[in-house]
């Protein structure tokens, strides 16, 4: 699982002895069933760059059975995702790449 990995490193290169006392990564459970994160982006080199929202499987495409769907965006200083129950590796996959794009 690189995506855990690659996050466990990005958010390590972070910590500064202050990001990370007030900053940090969350990665929870929804009722719906389904996974989000919120990632701090206040005072990483991420901060203010603009992320193009991504979405699918919800709405009229949504998937009948509830569980192929994720949105992504940035609001109030935070990387934000959502997804199914199946897709916590595509959430984290998408943050990194971007991520990686704006480095």
């Amino acid at each position: 699982m690189s995506e855990l990995r690659d996050l466990q490193a990005w958010y390590l290169s972070q910590c500064n002895e202050d990001w990370e006392h007030t900053y940090g990564v969350e990665i929870g459970t929804l009722d719906n069933p389904g996974w989000s994160i919120k990632i701090d982006l206040y005072d990483t080199c991420l901060d203010g760059v603009e992320y193009s929202n991504h979405s699918y499987g919800v709405g009229p495409e949504a998937d009948p059975e509830g569980n192929d769907w994720v949105i992504t965006k940035v609001e109030n200083g935070q990387f934000v995702g959502y997804g199914g129950p199946e897709k916590l590796s595509e959430l984290i996959s998408l943050f990194l790449g971007w991520a990686k794009e704006n480095a």
